[in-house]
């Protein structure tokens, strides 16, 4: 894989107390040997604060992502630090990044396995689609503003109106305006539509006619059907965006044709299909799908629902698609299990109690790995006081005679190669314990975070909550006695322990209150 490395510094004083730019190119580039990248660029920003993207190298190493032939496919730093501090700028050039399909890897900032690879997994990305989500809004919120006011928010012109700028304020805004050759062609249309043709009909006639499309390709059915059915025509200006209420500004500019006659259009459009069309499938409202699983077949449990989509539940897979003689796991109601899951978390993930035990196991292992790096340092200290008090004892025997060359050369050379090995191997651990001495986690800026978790976990949408549930959840096995919720990193559970398994016994789930726990055991598995 080929890779990139962006060093930087902010200042200084910060390069005589913080890794400095070759210390961090080092560590880059050993870094993509151990895994046999190919590093093909280096981007360093000396003296330049991360609070902004006004950083000419990394500018030039943004711009260069966006080239035709992607020059690398990650771009590794020291730390997420080097890359930038401000969240919007993080978020956005991330996203940016990965549209690319390239990633920032941040080598001391790795996510694994141990403990502290799965708290920050699960943080990091809840956190970042948090905020993400969080400016996504800003964005919509703002065009929306500006569609309610009659201005364009970008997009397709509509055939028969061209974009005009007007000044607002500081501002330059898009407004329509009729485009001289082809607002007759609109009103055309729409006459021969009064007139009883269909779309193909009017295609044809247009065709036959030589009236020009704006790309130079002929007339066709569907294109005819979606000026029919735009109401930009009549003045108003109408935007929409996913999950969101349409904006309509009416008289937002010219009207090609009067409402009366595109409401009329309408009716005509309608009469002419042959069947009223069937819904579309709208995207699913579980939220627990793909995490709750059949424990007694190990099929995905999967939304459906009853009496005419009145009530919602999670069915065996295997059951619903293939045979209920194949497994007889039951129905479980959408809204109690979601909610039962949901009140959980809150008790056992999103308290301060549980959220500072988790740091504070983080930390212990944060400090377990420094001190046997240290211990490992002391012993190849040790190693290379002996070496080289045998290499003088072997000078010293050289040059009293007691020795010939013949002996003491290859055993000079053998032990000279032995203490330089042992030397980098110094170095390297040196430089691991400056570069995580301040690896810990803040309870402080963790607890800041978990209330913005709270808030995302009851009144965030369902992309968020679902976002959450995966961050922290690994799987849910269902059985009709009992639920057994698969963490991804260790829970607090007590003195005794961790645990990442938290099996909960509940009455049937046809009772009236099914999930009301009985009892409560704890499967401990090994970190």
């Amino acid at each position: 894989m080929k890779v990139a490395c962006y060093a930087r510094v902010s200042s200084e004083k910060q390069a005589e107390k913080d890794l400095s730019i070759p210390a961090q190119l080092k560590s880059l580039r050993k870094y993509a040997l151990a895994k046999g990248w190919e590093v093909v660029a280096e981007y360093v920003d000396e003296a330049e604060s991360a609070r902004s993207a006004n950083r000419p190298q990394f500018k030039e190493m943004i711009a260069a992502t966006k080239r035709k032939t992607k020059p690398f496919e990650a771009i590794l730093v020291w730390k997420l630090s080097r890359f930038a501090r401000n969240r919007e700028d993080s978020i956005i050039y991330k996203s940016l990044l990965r549209k690319q399909g390239i990633q920032v890897i941040s080598i001391n900032e790795l996510v694994d396995d141990s403990a502290a690879g799965k708290l920050l997994e699960g943080m990091i990305e809840v956190i970042d689609e948090f905020y993400c989500n969080n400016l996504a809004e800003d964005v919509v919120r703002g065009m929306t503003e500006n569609a309610q006011k009659g201005f364009s928010n970008g997009g397709t012109t509509p055939f028969g109106y061209r974009r005009m700028k007007v000044v607002v304020g500081m501002a330059q805004k898009s407004k329509f305006e009729p485009e001289e050759s082809e607002a007759p062609i609109i009103k055309r249309i729409f006459q021969m539509a009064l007139d009883g043709q269909g779309g193909k009909e009017i295609a044809k006639s247009l065709n036959r006619a030589g009236v020009p499309t704006r790309s130079g390709k002929p007339w066709g059915k569907t294109t005819i059907n979606k000026i029919l059915q735009n109401a930009v025509h009549t003045g108003d200006l109408v935007w929409k965006v996913k999950n969101r209420p349409v904006v309509r500004t009416s008289g937002a500019h010219p009207a090609l044709v009067s409402k009366e006659d595109f409401d009329t259009v309408q009716r005509l459009l309608l009469n002419r299909q042959a069947k009223a069309r069937h819904p579309r499938t709208v995207a699913s409202q579980y939220l627990l799908g793909s995490l709750l699983c059949c424990s007694r077949c190990g099929a995905p449990m999967i939304g459906c629902s009853a009496k005419s989509g009145r009530f919602s539940y999670y069915r065996c897979n295997r059951a619903l698609r293939h045979d209920p003689e194949i497994c007889r796991s039951g129905w479980i109601p959408k809204q109690k299990i979601e909610g039962f899951v949901i009140d959980r978390l809150k008790e056992k993930v999103l308290t301060d109690a549980n959220m500072v035990t988790l740091v504070k196991m983080v930390n212990e292992e944060t400090r377990l790995l420094a001190s046997g790096r240290q211990e490992r340092l002391e012993e190849i200290e040790a190693q290379i006081e002996s070496v080289s008090h045998k290499l003088l004892k072997y000078y010293v025997a050289f040059e009293k005679g007691t020795m010939n060359d013949e002996h003491v050369a290859p055993r000079i050379r053998d032990l000279r190669l032995k203490q330089m090995k042992l030397q980098q191997a110094k170095d390297e651990l040196q430089i691991d314990l400056e570069e995580n001495e301040s690896a810990e986690l803040d309870a402080e800026l963790v607890l800041d975070y978990v209330q913005d978790l709270r808030a995302l976990l009851s009144n965030g949408t369902l992309m968020q909550q679902k976002a959450f549930l995966r961050s922290f959840i690994r799987k849910i096995n269902f059985e009709p006695d009992r639920v057994a919720i698969d963490y991804t990193i260790p829970m607090p559970a007590g003195e005794d322990g961790n645990c990442k398994r938290e099996v909960l016994s509940i009455e049937h789930v046809g009772g009236p209150s099914w999930a009301r726990t009985k009892d409560l055991s704890l499967i401990r598995t090994a970190l």
